[in-house]
């Protein structure tokens, strides 16, 4: 374990079914019921949904008709963001009692850091614990809480008692606590990476933390570097307070260079799936795609494209960087990096409700 590492005393906040919850909490007649906020139209996307809906498999951004098929008696409720925006900053005020060092990540979520503290509580247990009470007793709504010696460890945490619960990964449980996890439920790690891993023979944790960073590297780029970080409990990113992320994006060095469209096509795809599933996981949209290209002489070019609408689907993210990759053709010599990126970015709760107010 890193020396350091025990020092710093994060929490990872995270509201219950934000959306959702607020709308039962406005509502009685919606206690109880499964409730998605959005559009139930043909077109339609979930913009929340509420923990009686997730029973049924409803998730936040998924097609209203899939989610109203998992769930016949699902009822659909138009999302009022000034009054979820006007909560958020209720709650913020809240944190903001206890530390200066917040890290919003959307409405409903936050990174703290209470190494140092406001009221001088040594125990950033007891600050959690706090900190809930004082949104249920202001607000009426529920947050979970993970608590540990950095962000992966404290966001990991926070999924372990929801609803309305609290975790504590201490420094000396860090690396056994990674060591059993599946790699699909690190953070950072979505579905099609994880089938990637699964292909190498890495399943676990202890399959993560057994390989050398230099293969990690080989096989995913710069993420490597993070897995390879993460597999030991090790993340030293700091809190940053007001951290606005502007774009979301990935890159990857070959070894060979790439001559043809079919090489191009296949080299690019791990990039797009590692946009895709951290868009999905942060619940964002981007309306501007952005191809870049290193050649064998390492010259550096860059081609982008802006969407009216942002983009919605994988599949649409992928027919637009083939528009792109297309564009390099006839190829003047062989390519040794592509890189894809994500800009303009939105809640995708917010590009729901634009959908509404405009009848779509």
């Amino acid at each position: 374990m890193e020396p350091h590492s025990p020092q710093r005393k994060i929490i990872h906040l995270d509201m219950d079914a934000f959306y959702a919850s607020v709308e039962q909490r406005d509502n009685a007649e919606l206690r109880g019921r499964p409730v998605a906020v959005g559009g139930a139209r043909q077109r339609g996307v979930v913009a929340a949904a509420s923990y009686e809906a997730r029973q049924f498999g409803v998730r936040s951004a998924m097609p209203s008709v899939t989610a109203q098929r998992l769930c016949p008696e699902l009822v659909f409720v138009k999302p009022r963001f000034e009054v979820y925006k006007a909560v958020s900053r209720q709650i913020r005020a809240i944190f903001a009692e206890y530390t200066p060092l917040i890290e919003p990540l959307s409405l409903d979520e936050a990174y703290l850091d209470v190494t140092e503290n406001l009221p001088g509580i040594g125990s950033a247990t007891q600050i959690a614990r706090d900190i809930r009470a004082k949104i249920w007793e202001q607000t009426q709504l529920t947050a979970s809480a993970g608590i540990s010696y950095n962000k992966f460890l404290a966001k990991l945490a926070s999924d372990y008692r929801k609803p309305n619960g609290q975790f504590v990964i201490r420094p000396e449980q860090g690396l056994d606590f990674v060591a059993g996890l599946q790699v699909g439920q690190f953070h950072g790690i979505g579905p099609a990476t994880a089938r990637r891993l699964n292909d190498l023979g890495i399943f676990t944790g202890l399959d993560l933390r057994n390989q050398s960073e230099a293969f990690l590297r080989q096989h995913f780029g710069k993420a490597g570097g993070y897995y390879f970080a993460i597999a030991r409990a090790e993340d030293h990113r700091p809190v940053v307070p007001d951290r606005v992320r502007k774009s979301v994006g990935s890159e990857t060095t070959f070894q060979h260079d790439l001559t043809t469209i079919e090489e191009l096509t296949e080299g690019l795809q791990p990039c797009l799936d590692e946009v895709w599933e951290y868009c999905q996981r942060a619940e964002i949209l981007g309306r501007t795609l952005t191809l870049k290209v290193k050649y064998a002489d390492f010259q550096l070019i860059s081609r982008s494209r802006t969407s009216l609408a942002p983009i919605a689907t994988a599949a649409t993210l992928g027919y637009l960087s083939q528009e792109l990759l297309q564009g390099l053709l006839p190829l003047p010599k062989g390519v040794r990096l592509l890189g894809v990126s994500l800009s303009n970015l939105e809640p995708v709760g917010e590009v729901v409700g634009r959908q509404l107010s405009f009848g779509f």
